[in-house]
């Protein structure tokens, strides 16, 4: 079971190593977007955009809706926001912590 929990962890992480797909997922927390607003929010290439949506929702971190010929995308787990923001603490703490380092560097120098 443990293997199990960590082969998950490594996948589920590898589908958010991707700046874009931070980035989409940092939009789809506003809420609900489709393909061509989030190309537009994104300024970014429709096949660029649409190969990054495919690794999330291969990985169901994203639902789709389909409304005529639009697609629409959501954040399965609303959890996820949570990690994004733990993330965004721990690298304020490491940019405190080399910006502590500098200091000390520079009052030595």
């Amino acid at each position: 079971m443990q293997e199990t929990l960590r082969r998950f962890k490594a996948e589920f992480f590898k589908a958010l190593a991707h700046p874009m797909r931070i980035q989409i997922l940092e939009i789809l927390r506003e809420g609900e977007r489709n393909v061509t607003e989030l190309q537009e929010a994104l300024a970014a290439e429709g096949s660029s955009v649409s190969q990054q949506l495919a690794v999330l929702r291969n990985k169901n971190i994203v639902d789709t809706r389909k409304v005529g010929t639009s697609v629409y995308y959501t954040v399965r787990d609303p959890a996820l926001f949570e990690l994004l923001d733990v993330a965004r603490k721990i690298f304020n703490n490491h940019l405190i912590d080399t910006r502590s380092i500098l200091e000390q560097l520079e009052e030595e120098a």
